[in-house]
């Protein structure tokens, strides 16, 4: 899910001096935003520089996101302007006469009433929870076993938390109550309708407790999270290549986006490649449960005389836009201008640049080599062969499996989501699309505190684009060498009826120049797993198994090779 606060991302702040005779703005801030039956609490913190500027951050306080930058401020008279460019938001209030309150409107997508009134500064300055950090448990249940983590942090309102629960592809999901008496822990999630009770143990070390939901109580016994060990993977010591950090204009969609360019030793000019991101707001490493997929691979690929570019997704890190508010198609777009800035660059041999990309990365890189013949190779790594609709229902179907429910329930399942997706993918739009979904979300009870949230993500323009996209067209006009590749274990993008189909379209197309290739014991990150649940992937040491990487590196020197 695509929470209301995301992205974050780090921008330096500018503003507006004022008078010394304004009235006093710096300091915390508190106000709630109402997203239909959401509720989030926010604080935002304003701070007045040496020279005159003003700077500051927000906090999405029941969303565990905390400093998120204010990119611009201004303050004329008693009206407040802020921008965050991290979160693609916006705000204009009114300070009231007697300086405690900001009266006024948020802006993000849509525009909502958002009001803040000054808080003492004993409660902004909260000392941290002892308990604070992530903790880890398991749910068993009849029919499943789900692996849970709780997130505790400490904000200007006090105690907070959060619970991830990977496989069923939940995170950040806000607690709406956290009541700490003593050692006594009660969490309420208004979002999922459930409640944890718990006792913490004398060594702070263990929560002993109870998941209660819809009438059902189960175990839940929370430890400290391991912190992550080094990666095997990660660099050490000094690297026997050269990292340049470089932007280049999509000047279509007028953005600016940053990556880091690897070259390898020598004079070159040098084959390259582009890495192209997943779904999501990826930074140029890929960065996902703590593993950086894109700098293992640029790294391998670099040490064995090959460059390549990788990059920051729009809105993301350095990069300008708006990933919120992106479809795949805009992606692209942004893929192609790394491309062309690629083939484009002194060290690069023009005739020999290819393009990498990973889950939604290997829908975007057919896109651009069927439009443009100087695209030299594409990689498809867990990239889709089927319309999003079909490929979300697998998703469904194979996520339900390994994690053990009944067949019956896994149809039951799979059955909700084609119904749900066949109303998203249609014609319908605004209001009509809402009420229509609004009405199948009810007849397959969900629950009625999560409607709105669950509408918000149905209805963003990516999902709805990526419901109706299908790829056999696209891939049926790429006409250079393709590699497809998936991990049998991957249950996001199930490799078998996906390389079926990539193979399929590259034949009908007349393309002869492929290798398609399931790798045994493989998840949808190319790791060696045991089930392919999302659950598995932090705590999996390999980032990418060396025998993916092995077989990357030597089909692309193939294809130099027959091109030389």
């Amino acid at each position: 899910m695509k929470n209301i606060f995301v992205c974050l991302v780090l921008f330096f702040a500018v503003g507006t001096s004022w008078g010394a005779k304004a009235p006093r703005l710096g300091g915390a801030w508190q106000g709630t935003l109402r997203v239909g039956a959401v509720r989030l609490r926010l604080v935002l913190h304003l701070r007045r520089q040496p020279d005159g500027a003003w700077a500051g951050s927000l906090d999405s306080v029941d969303q565990g996101a905390m400093g998120i930058p204010i990119s611009s401020i201004e303050f004329t008279g008693t009206v407040l302007r802020f921008a965050s460019a991290a979160i693609h938001g916006s705000y204009r209030g009114t300070l009231s006469p007697g300086g405690n309150t900001i009266s006024g409107v948020w802006t993000q997508n849509r525009s909502l009433p958002l009001n803040f009134h000054r808080m003492a500064k004993t409660a902004a300055s909260a000392k941290p929870s002892n308990i604070g950090g992530a903790w880890q448990g398991e749910i068993v249940t009849p029919q499943v076993k789900l692996a849970v983590t709780y997130h505790f942090f400490t904000t200007a309102l006090g105690l907070r938390a959060t619970m991830d629960v990977p496989d069923q592809g939940a995170f950040g999901v806000p607690f709406s109550s956290v009541v700490r008496q003593g050692n006594r822990l009660t969490l309420v999630s208004a979002a999922t309708g459930g409640k944890f009770t718990g006792t913490i143990n004398p060594a702070q070390d263990g929560i002993d407790g109870a998941w209660t939901q819809n009438g059902n109580t189960f175990p839940l016994r929370l430890k400290r999270a391991a912190l992550p060990a080094r990666r095997p993977q990660a660099s050490r010591g000094a690297l026997p290549y050269l990292q340049k950090q470089v932007r280049f204009e999509n000047a279509a969609a007028g953005i600016r986006l940053a990556g880091t360019l690897t070259l390898p030793p020598g004079r070159g000019p040098f084959p390259g490649v582009i890495l192209i991101a997943g779904s999501g707001p990826h930074d140029r490493d890929e960065t996902i449960f703590g593993h950086k997929p894109f700098l293992v691979l640029a790294d391998y690929l670099t040490r064995r005389g090959i460059a390549v570019l990788r990059y920051d997704k729009r809105g993301v890190g350095e990069s300008q836009g708006s990933e919120l508010t992106a479809t795949t198609a805009d992606f692209a777009g942004d893929a192609q201008a790394a491309f062309n800035y690629l083939r484009a660059q002194p060290e690069i041999n023009p005739k020999e640049v290819g393009l990498i990309g990973h889950s939604e990365g290997g829908a975007i890189a057919p896109m651009v080599a069927a439009r443009d013949p100087h695209v030299a190779l594409i990689v498809l790594l867990a990239g889709s062969g089927v319309n999003g609709a079909r490929l979300l229902v697998e998703q469904v179907r194979a996520l339900a499996r390994a994690a053990g429910l009944a067949p019956a329930n896994i149809n039951q399942s799979a059955k909700r989501e084609r119904r749900l997706l066949a109303i998203d993918a249609g014609k319908l739009q605004g209001p009509r699309l809402d009420m229509a979904l609004r009405r199948q979300l009810l007849a397959d009870h969900a629950p009625p505190a999560r409607i709105d949230a669950m509408l918000k993500t149905l209805e963003l323009p990516w999902l709805r684009y990526m419901l109706r996209y299908d790829p056999a067209p696209t891939l049926a006009k790429v006409h250079c060498p393709v590699l497809a590749l998936d991990g049998s274990l991957d249950l996001q993008v199930p490799a078998r009826p996906n390389l079926a189909a990539i193979r399929n379209a590259l034949v009908a197309g007349g393309n002869r120049h492929f290798e398609v290739k399931e790798l045994p014991g493989l998840n949808h990150l190319f790791q060696p797993a045991h089930t392919g649940l999302v659950s598995e992937y932090a705590r999996i040491p390999v980032t990418i198994a060396p025998g993916a990487l092995a077989t990357i590196y030597a089909w692309i020197q193939r294809q130099w090779a027959a091109g030389s």
